[in-house]
């Protein structure tokens, strides 16, 4: 089963209205439809330029943009349905910080299907940042998706960077991991890029990442962003010699596209060089011994 993906490198905007953010997102969608994509991804914490819609003495405040945003949400849930099933595709919208309870607010991600249902994965693994200026909290619960391409894992920027929230999902019998992401340095980038490309090579699947990208120094939350959007793949037969299938140019505003063959999964962990993904419980057999101090 073949399916065209887009991976956004998502640009940070500032906006004088709820219908420029809308015709924005309207005209992304529309650019990655009319290429044929059938699912899209978007970044991690790109929904916060919509705090430029409050004004500077919200938007250069972390916790009042939070509070403030709030009022949007079910505008910005509506506008994923409508354009999802519009263009027949799978959108995942990248994150919105949601108020749960009080001062508790989740970094979620949504995920829209065609047919007008969504649901959401919450972020699990939190950054220094999001801990201990943010005062985002952790989501506690892991899923998967089933969609018409097979089952769909969400794994948010700093989740991808462990191995077994993955490893869960792709037992679970996710094939793809969609990993949106927003990172302000190239350390951080890179952090993001090479957890996807384990998460690849280690469970043999395809992991898709979406950064945010450009200067936005209006904004206290996003306002340095770096990245490339990608879509790697398993390190082995079938596939690309280096596992990537896709990559766009670092920092430019654009979508990312490539076919991905998702039958290509069970091949390769049928008859690939290696077995990863089959060989992960042997890691655990060997029994640990402490190196010994003896000559």
């Amino acid at each position: 089963m073949k399916v065209k993906i887009a991976a956004a490198q998502y640009d940070i905007g500032f906006f004088e209205n709820w219908q420029d953010y809308r015709q924005k997102i309207e005209r992304w969608v529309g650019e990655a439809a009319d290429q044929g994509a059938k699912i899209l991804l978007f970044p991690e914490y790109g929904s916060m330029e919509l705090a430029s819609l409050f004004g500077q003495a919200i938007y250069s405040s972390l916790s009042k943009q939070l509070e403030a945003m709030q009022s949007l949400l079910d505008d910005y849930i509506e506008l994923y349905k409508e354009l999802a099933q519009k263009h027949r595709c799978y959108i995942q919208s990248g994150t919105f910080p949601v108020r749960i309870d009080g001062e508790i607010y989740h970094n979620r991600a949504y995920l829209f299907m065609p047919n007008g249902e969504f649901d959401y994965q919450d972020k699990l693994m939190m950054t220094r940042f999001e801990n201990e200026q943010w005062l985002i909290n952790r989501g506690l619960e892991l899923k998967c998706f089933d969609t018409e391409y097979g089952r769909i894992a969400i794994n948010v920027c700093y989740d991808s960077e462990f191995p077994i929230l993955a490893r869960k999902q792709v037992e679970a019998g996710a094939n793809l991991i969609l990993v949106p992401s927003c990172t302000d340095s190239l350390a951080g980038y890179h952090r993001v890029r090479i957890g996807c490309q384990a998460r690849a090579l280690e469970n043999q699947c395809y992991v898709v990442q979406s950064p945010t990208v450009g200067l936005a120094p209006w904004s206290e939350a996003v306002d340095v962003n770096i990245g490339a959007a990608a879509i790697y793949t398993p390190v082995d037969r079938g596939f690309p010699d280096n596992g990537v299938l896709a990559i766009g140019e670092l920092n430019a505003s654009q979508w990312v596209f490539a076919e991905i063959d998702l039958d290509g999964i069970a091949r390769v962990r049928e008859n690939g060089q290696v077995f990863n993904y089959r060989d992960w419980p042997l890691q655990h057999a060997p029994a640990f011994s402490p190196a010994s101090n003896n000559a």
